[in-house]
């Protein structure tokens, strides 16, 4: 048995002009390296896990489009990637954060090989592991170039947590939505968006609408006017009801 982890860049309270920057920086992580593979099929993965390789696919958002017409030339790629360089990558970034975060992927012609096959951004959309033990047995990547439009749930992250007079208050944040799908150019696609807190008391929420992120960005929602969190009152400790002898 298997299961597919969909992945929960910065807030959006930055001003516009801060956003790429930014994001620029968030980008700086190191670079996935990857070598094509000919082969597919369990047998093949299977050995190519064996040798501490994970197998993986590369393929244009293009592909996604349900209207065949709007598909360009095929940039998909079968690929294999360092099995230890992937979960070096995810431990640093987090989790929740790697289906949100865009890397550079450099294709070799093969291990150990100077030769570039061909480079690019590219956004993890997927990561397929094993039920039982965790471990990752396939990625999928898309290419995430500059313009490259991009549908990606982005985690929700909460800021301001010691100064929320709610909580001093003894109240509780309950988060409602932990994702919020955007709509956009790669380049502005945030790892997470913070949504600062501190200024909410007792019964406050923040909604849907009050969240800010860069204006290229488009929200996908059919009601804007959802909560993303609320601070509720804690809910009163019930006495034992006394023991009638």
């Amino acid at each position: 048995m298997a299961k597919w982890w969909r992945g929960l860049r910065s807030v959006a309270d930055l001003p516009a002009s801060s956003f790429g920057r930014s994001i620029r920086c968030i980008h700086q992580y190191q670079t996935i390296q990857a070598i094509p593979r000919e082969a597919t099929g369990r047998g093949v993965s299977a050995r190519d896990r064996t040798i501490g390789r994970i197998p993986a696919v590369v393929f244009p958002q293009s592909l996604l489009e349900t209207d065949a017409s709007k598909r360009g030339v095929s940039r998909k790629q079968l690929l294999t990637a360092d099995k230890k360089q992937i979960k070096s990558i995810i431990d640093s970034v987090g989790l929740p954060f790697f289906c949100s975060t865009t890397f550079q992927l450099q294709i070799r012609a093969g291990q150990g090989s100077s030769t570039l096959v061909e480079s690019g951004r590219v956004l993890p959309l997927k990561i397929h592991r094993d039920e039982e033990t965790g471990k990752i047995l396939n990625l999928v990547f898309v290419w995430a170039d500059d313009g490259e439009k991009l549908k990606v749930d982005v985690p929700v992250v909460f800021k301001g947590l010691d100064n929320c007079p709610g909580l001093k208050k003894g109240g509780n944040l309950r988060s409602i939505r932990s994702t919020l799908k955007l709509l956009g150019p790669a380049e502005h696609i945030p790892s997470k968006i913070e949504v600062d807190v501190s200024k909410l008391d007792i019964e406050d929420k923040v909604l849907l609408q009050e969240v800010v992120f860069h204006p290229s960005l488009k929200l996908l929602s059919k009601n804007e006017t959802m909560p993303v969190c609320k601070i509720v009152a804690a809910s009163p400790v019930k006495e034992p009801e006394a023991v009638q002898a």
